[in-house]
């Protein structure tokens, strides 16, 4: 008997069912539901446009439109290089294949189409112009429609380093932006996001900083507070995209990955409800807290392996004890709130789990203190160099980690054997990767050659730039390279990577010592920034103790007396 069209069907759509799963048992949760999303995707009514679903916008292609002119065909045939078929076809001298010949088309449809999409373009490009300009914080932020990817995310390069041991590109993945989208949807549908509506998480300017400094490798050091909602949506998409770039490498990924220290129970349940969107995608995100049993969490880390762990440091430091849990395989450690865990004298706890992760991990440390103790902290857990996130104006915030030394001279002689001396008591290049960059400030010409003359007698290492005949440094044992800079020219030279600055004539008015405060030592936590002070300098007496309180740095005796001592100064 010869069966029926619908009996066929059937029995091969049940052959095809037992297929797919089989195959989706033979992988993991994450590949199935990567291949399961893009069987609904290419079932959809959309399949011919399929490369808008597998491609991004770009600032050059904000809508897409260069996807429009790309054919598809229904069949899909398995590509292969002419070379290797010997059919010869040759490739040309860059590597590319040739072009198709467009010749048989009908020169008058190309055209009429080449028209419509200009006029769109332009249309779609005036509005771009008029929405792409965004204000943060007091920054003028434009996005220029004519700057690749590369440009708009910068070009990664940070004290000379161009990738970071992470891999990742200059521009963030598909699966970044996937797992950003997911936890933007997640958020907005509990109600639970606080920022703009309107506004995406991919459009974030400190996303793009964080970006930037997290792709090259170097600590990074946040001095605005407490991390925000989508501060930690592009941190963990970050953690995320990493995972995904290495496992397609073929390379193991320890357990967990990322480790997210944070002070209370509430903060660490507030980041798994950021980090549970990405459960679907295969990230998954454990929290530890005093709020569960022990036996509890124990079971649970030994039932699931977390990409994600957010803890507060008193329960990971007894699981740690318990050895339920093996930190060394962290790659990317976060401590929020660090003055918080100052407040609970958790500060021993912090050195003790930093101690239980590997060196050759990644710290991300968020901090509104800058006083002694936070300091001192900081930079035992962040080595040299780093990076400086600060979105901020307050002056405690964009001088974070930089000691302040004033010191009060009776005469003009005494200038010379005091600079000596500080320069004499800084730490060797044993402590640091490369030699340190002392800036010294003096007032005029005649004293930076007197400086130059000096140093040089004492073996120290002078940079081309303060040497006014045009040597090379001196080679030396010394660990330091020195430069000489009168204060007229400080404004306009590049002082973000001198470690410590040495003003030994002080400047005319307080807002050049602030604008060195500032600038100084961008890539470190070790940063030192010396004044010498004398009779003449009662006038920014009061201002510089003003600045000394506000950075919850001491304010030495003498500077007090001298303040105190000045009965002209308006008190």
């Amino acid at each position: 008997m010869v069966k029926g069209d619908d009996a066929i069907r059937r029995k091969k759509n049940k052959e095809n069912r037992k297929r797919m799963r089989k195959e989706s048992s033979a992988v993991s949760a994450r590949v199935a539901a990567i291949i399961a999303a893009k069987k609904r995707r290419k079932s959809g009514k959309r399949r011919i446009c399929e490369g808008m679903c597998f491609s991004l916008p770009t600032p050059d292609d904000p809508f897409n439109d260069g996807h429009e002119s790309t054919s598809f065909n229904r069949k899909k045939t398995k590509k292969s290089d002419p070379l290797q078929r010997g059919t010869g076809v040759s490739r040309s001298d860059n590597g590319a294949m040739p072009k198709k010949d467009v010749s048989s088309r009908n020169p008058r449809k190309v055209e009429k189409r080449e028209d419509q999409k200009e006029k769109a373009a332009n249309q779609k490009n005036e509005q771009i112009k008029l929405l792409a300009s965004n204000s943060v914080k007091g920054q003028r932020i434009s996005i220029s429609l004519g700057k690749t990817k590369s440009q708009l995310f910068g070009n990664s390069e940070v004290c000379g380093q161009q990738r970071g041991p992470h891999g990742n590109s200059e521009s963030p993945s598909k699966f970044f932006v996937l797992c950003l989208n997911a936890i933007q949807s997640a958020l907005q549908h509990a109600s639970a996001f606080n920022c703009d509506i309107g506004r995406p998480l991919i459009a974030n300017i400190w996303g793009a900083e964080y970006w930037k400094c997290y792709s090259v490798g170097l600590d990074i050091m946040e001095t605005t507070g407490a991390c925000s909602i989508e501060q930690i949506a592009w941190m963990v998409s970050t953690a995320a995209d990493t995972i995904a770039r290495k496992e397609k490498e073929g390379l193991s990924i320890a357990s967990p990955f990322l480790l997210f220290l944070v002070q209370s129970q509430e903060k660490a349940m507030k980041i798994r409800s950021v980090c549970k969107p990405l459960k679907a995608l295969g990230i998954h995100t454990v929290s530890l807290h005093p709020g569960a049993s022990l036996e509890h969490q124990i079971h649970g880390l030994k039932s699931c392996e977390p990409e994600f762990l957010v803890s507060t440091p008193e329960r990971l430091l007894e699981l740690v004890s318990l050895k339920a849990i093996d930190l060394s395989g962290v790659s990317l450690m976060v401590v929020d709130e660090l003055e918080t865990f100052a407040k609970a004298d958790f500060l021993d706890k912090l050195k003790s789990i930093r101690q239980c992760v590997s060196r050759d991990s990644q710290t991300v440390i968020f901090n509104n203190s800058s006083g002694h103790i936070s300091t001192a902290v900081v930079q035992n857990l962040l080595r040299d160099p780093i990076s400086r996130l600060c979105f901020s104006d307050s002056l405690a915030n964009q001088s974070a980690c930089i000691t302040q030394c004033v010191d009060v001279s009776v005469s003009e002689d005494e200038k010379l054997s005091w600079g000596v001396e500080v320069l004499e008591k800084m730490p060797r290049s044993k402590l640091y990767f490369q030699p340190r960059k002392v800036l010294f400030v003096v007032g005029t010409d005649n004293k930076a050659q007197v400086w130059l003359t000096t140093l040089r007698a004492k073996g120290y290492s002078i940079s081309n730039e303060s040497s006014s005949d045009g040597s090379q440094a001196d080679n030396s044992e010394k660990s330091m390279v020195v430069s000489v800079s009168v204060k007229e020219h400080v404004g306009s030279m590049d002082i973000e990577d001198f470690e410590v600055a040495i003003i030994v004539d002080f400047l005319p008015s307080i807002d050049g010592y602030t604008e060195i405060l500032t600038r100084m030592a961008r890539h470190s936590v070790n940063g030192v920034l010396h004044s010498l002070l004398c009779e003449e300098d009662a006038p920014v007496v009061k201002p510089l103790i003003e600045i000394l309180e506000q950075c919850g740095q001491a304010v030495p005796e003498a500077l007090r007396n001298m303040y105190d001592s000045t009965p002209m100064l308006d008190h």
